[in-house]
């Protein structure tokens, strides 16, 4: 059985979606590392994988779904970029929910804070502030 309802209007434009295996456990790793806020979560009945889940974080809106492609290969590469007015606290509270550093946050010869984090989904991400 799949439970099916109506998500909340989504504007017009491009929003990242992400694929995971874990789906559960990601938003709750977003919702920690990142303060996002669930707005809406479709589930299969049967298993609890996530079909479809919106998220607001920083303002913006991400979607996330359960990987259902049976094994094919991983998509391709993208980073998520968080522009910030507290670079060092987003980034403290990313670790401290389990991201990996992957280029220290530091201070930029283009005028930014910025740095480098993968979450343990394999998505990077940087946050970003400027000076």
């Amino acid at each position: 059985m799949t439970a099916f309802s109506q998500p909340p209007e989504t504007p017009n434009g491009v929003y990242p979606y992400l694929t995971v295996t874990g789906g559960k456990e990601a938003v709750a790793f977003y919702e920690e590392a990142f303060g996002a806020t669930e707005r809406f979560r479709n589930t299969n009945g049967d298993s609890g994988l996530i079909l479809h889940s919106q998220l607001v974080i920083n303002g913006a809106l991400i979607m996330l779904s359960d990987d259902f492609s049976g094994g094919a290969p991983p998509p391709g590469r993208v980073t998520l970029h968080l522009q910030v007015d507290d670079a060092r606290a987003w980034w403290d509270r990313a670790v401290a929910a389990g991201a990996t550093v992957t280029m220290p946050l530091e201070d930029q010869f283009w005028g930014d804070r910025y740095g480098q984090l993968k979450d343990p989904y394999g998505h990077s991400w940087s946050i970003g502030q400027s000076l």
